[in-house]
């Protein structure tokens, strides 16, 4: 097995040169990083640049086995998640919250910062029983805490649908 710098330049040259991250960092950085030997830096950048655009499933599998090697674990179970997503397809749904103008929130939420969503299934339980219904789900903002224990969060907030296609 090649040893993990070896995989991300092979995973580095998998990507279009003209592929960019969210963040603006392009292809070229990474080659600069790699000249730098900032290895963490370069999966942190392959990853967000996958993240970004359409890549094979061998990339993914480079990723994670350099990030095995690397013993950064969170960053292994990402790779090796997208490599199934890559694998078997996923629909992936851009959400944004709504501007104060066109109806959205002004204040923050009150209290201790844990809400209850409750979701409307056609079923009243008995008082002081916790149907389903009304149960906390979790919501990750990142993707190093969708793999941590999920949080509560407030729904449904005032949302716009921004983007929703299938990604292969």
């Amino acid at each position: 097995m090649d040893e993990a710098f070896t995989l991300l330049r092979q995973a580095v040259d998998l990507l279009p040169e003209d592929a960019v991250a969210e963040n603006g960092q392009t292809v070229g950085d990474v080659r600069e990083d790699i000249r730098r030997q900032e290895w963490e830096m370069v999966l942190g950048l392959l990853e967000e640049i996958g993240d970004g655009h359409p890549v094979s499933v061998d990339f993914w599998e480079l990723l994670a086995e350099a990030a095995r090697q690397m013993m950064l674990d969170r960053s292994h179970r990402w790779c090796q998640w997208r490599g199934w997503e890559v694998q078997h397809g996923t629909v992936r749904a851009t959400l944004s919250l709504m501007d104060p103008k066109e109806g959205g929130r002004r204040t923050a939420f009150s209290g201790d910062g844990r809400l209850r969503p409750t979701w409307d299934i056609g079923i009243a339980p008995p008082m002081g029983i916790q149907h389903s219904a009304s149960r906390s789900y979790g919501w990750s903002s990142s993707r190093s805490s969708a793999l941590e224990r999920p949080q509560t969060f407030a729904w449904p907030p005032p949302v716009r649908a921004v983007a929703a296609s299938p990604v292969t």
